[in-house]
């Protein structure tokens, strides 16, 4: 009997250790979710658009170089970002799956960039003991190799001068010089990245490298360029707040086109509500988690594969990344008033913007900037007539809006600003101009496709 039992144990061992393990399968849908993931633990954390572009590029590079690895249709990106180089080559017989690789760096990437790791934490251990379970040889191994990629990127992003400006100066407000940028209600905030220029590009050259042509001089004479554009940015203002009330006065009757425009696209972080003695901060995306939210419709919609589905976020990203630089660069240079600012100094006191006033100098849009270099990417993916559903803040109550291209939701978003009432107009046509030459110049600078 106990031989008996010995035979039939041995021959179950054996069945077992003959067992060929199941390949980790991991999807676009998998990819996505890591970075909705990412993008709902920045909301929480509350980072400004410059630095929320910085949390999504380095992880997205990270998964990139590896899917890049002895591929036959993508091209490393080193030697092409500054100061990219020596990421650890991949034995093709190693046993590694690529895919289940550049998801463990992107998530691995993306916690030394945010504030609460513990989430990501969570949602990452869900995932290894996921993949252990299915195929535990297969997971160490691709986890080894990742690892060393994720420290050759955080080497590489760690010069990219962010610690450095963590300690310089604040902004200076100098409120007796007129035409300069001043803090606005409700909360009065400081200048937000006064020194953003300073942050390494990636593919442009230098910060200033689009600068846009100077704003308009300041002025308050009523027959100057800048008074005049003030007080379209206060007549366009009115005109919808006339609209509004019509619409307080006839339930059902749908608000104004713009107003709902300027609401979809507000994308703003600090956004605050006070009440009483009480102020606390509204949970919104910024312009750049919208974009990179739009890029994932894409993807959904086109049924990319996996290794499109890394390409089309990592050259987005890193469009968006050189945007905030060069943005940045200008608001910090030209330092203009804001128009709450101006309209309430010289045309009516009383007057507000639709939406909150953003805590940075106006010119140039950075919406604007960042729209129309992501639709131009973007077309360079998807092509010129992509229609799509963008319902990027369905979870911050607002409804879904249909376009008929990226280009088309590039200018509406840049327009919303004009609405809103916190841009002047020259700082959306100038920003729509840097934004679609920044664009031009990493579609047809980078070569991430073999030829």
């Amino acid at each position: 009997m106990n031989s008996k039992i010995f035979l039939l144990g041995l021959a179950m061992l054996f069945l077992t250790s003959c067992k060929k393990e199941t390949p980790i399968k991991v999807t676009t849908d998998d990819f996505c979710a890591a970075v909705d993931t990412v993008t709902g633990i920045m909301v929480h954390d509350i980072f400004s658009p410059p630095v929320a572009s910085r949390i999504y590029v380095y992880p997205n590079v990270a998964a990139y170089e590896i899917m890049a690895q002895n591929n036959t249709k993508y091209e490393s990106l080193q030697g092409q970002l500054k100061g990219l180089d020596s990421i650890p080559k991949l034995d093709p017989k190693s046993g590694v799956n690529k895919n289940l690789a550049a998801l463990i760096a992107h998530i691995e990437v993306s916690k030394q960039l945010i504030f609460s790791e513990e989430a990501l934490e969570k949602y990452r251990d869900s995932l290894y003991e996921k993949w252990g379970a299915e195929n535990q040889k297969e997971f160490d191994v691709s986890k080894e190799y990742a690892l060393k990629v994720v420290d050759r990127i955080k080497m590489w992003m760690g010069k990219d001068n962010y610690k450095q400006t963590r300690t310089s100066s604040k902004f200076s407000v100098y409120s007796d010089q007129p035409g300069r940028w001043q803090p606005t209600p409700p909360s009065y905030m400081d200048g937000v990245e006064p020194h953003w220029g300073e942050i390494r590009t990636l593919v442009m050259d230098s910060a200033s490298q689009f600068k846009p042509k100077a704003p308009y001089p300041f002025s308050t004479d009523k027959n100057s360029a800048f008074y005049k554009e003030a007080k379209e940015t206060y007549d366009v203002g009115n005109l919808i707040s006339e609209k509004l009330i019509e619409v307080e006065k006839n339930p059902g009757k749908p608000i104004p086109e713009e107003s709902a425009i300027a609401s979809f696209w507000d994308c703003n972080p600090y956004a605050t509500v006070i009440q009483g003695h009480m102020m606390f901060a509204k949970k919104k995306n910024t312009p750049d988690a919208h974009w990179i939210n739009i890029t994932k419709i894409a993807l959904k919609k086109s049924k990319s594969d996996f290794e499109t589905t890394v390409f089309a976020y990592t050259i987005t990203s890193i469009g968006i990344f050189d945007c905030f630089i060069s943005c940045w660069d200008e608001k910090y240079r030209s330092n203009v008033v804001r128009p709450e600012t101006y309209i309430n100094q010289n045309i009516d006191e009383n007057w507000r913007p639709q939406l909150q006033t953003p805590p940075f100098p106006e010119y140039v849009s950075g919406h604007s900037v960042v729209s129309s270099c992501s639709a131009i990417i973007l077309t360079s993916i998807f092509g010129d007539n992509f229609s799509y559903i963008d319902d990027s803040e369905v979870p911050f109550g607002l409804p879904k809006r249909t376009f008929k291209s990226f280009k088309q939701a590039a200018a509406e978003a840049s327009i919303s600003r004009l609405y809103g009432g916190i841009h002047y107009r020259a700082a959306i046509e100038n920003g729509v101009v840097q934004g679609n030459t920044i664009g031009d110049y990493i579609v047809n600078k980078l070569k991430m496709i073999k030829e």
